[in-house]
């Protein structure tokens, strides 16, 4: 998802096996799921391919996400239990923390922007949602690595979640849905504005 193997760059599933310690079985496996998700592509008698980040799939994905990311809020808003909230505050602790210059780099912001997403997607306590709203963050992510390096306000992007941590751990369901439809237009914009 970040990028570290290189889109259209082949996959090795012994070397893979190898380097994590596993069997191949598994490692099969994992490339059949990551090809559902559309993050790998096998073709019979050539190999297994890190997909190619296409930039025509950001209004497809952007669609869709600004449909779903705000309901995750606002349900997130409604349904976190106290121990949803909890995580969350600490996030919001850490995400604070990473504006003081305590969050590294540009990978440690994408991990942390990951990790503050699936947080409310977990607070929806709906799993579909989740499972949905996780394969098309992971897909927006590879488009946003794609660009990093022309993207300034990476930093300001992720943390435009602390007003939107916010509003879902104080139950404000409506904040939450227009901040998390904010976010998501604010992506989509900031990609385009480099292409």
């Amino acid at each position: 998802m970040t990028l570290q193997i290189r889109p259209g760059e082949p996959l090795n599933d012994d070397r893979i096996a190898a380097e994590l310690g596993f069997g191949r079985t598994p490692v099969r496996e994992a490339l059949k799921r990551l090809e559902h998700e559309r993050l790998v592509v096998s073709y019979p008698r050539r190999g297994t391919f890190a997909t190619e980040v296409q930039i025509a799939d950001l209004r497809h994905l952007s669609e869709v996400r600004l449909q779903l990311e705000p309901l995750a809020a606002a349900l997130a808003a409604e349904r976190a239990g106290e121990g949803d909230r909890a995580g969350l505050n600490r996030l919001l602790e850490r995400l604070a923390k990473s504006s003081d210059g305590e969050g590294g780099g540009g990978g440690d912001l994408i991990r942390l922007d990951m990790t503050l997403h699936r947080a409310i997607y977990a607070a929806t306590r709906n799993p579909y949602l989740q499972d949905t709203l996780i394969r098309y963050d992971n897909l927006a992510t590879r488009i946003w690595c794609l660009f990093l390096d022309r993207l300034p306000g990476l930093a300001g992007h992720v943390h435009e979640h602390g007003p939107l941590l916010r509003a879902v751990i104080d139950r404000d369901a409506e904040k939450a849905r227009a901040l998390a439809a904010s976010h998501v237009e604010g992506f989509e914009a900031a990609i385009r504005s480099v292409i």
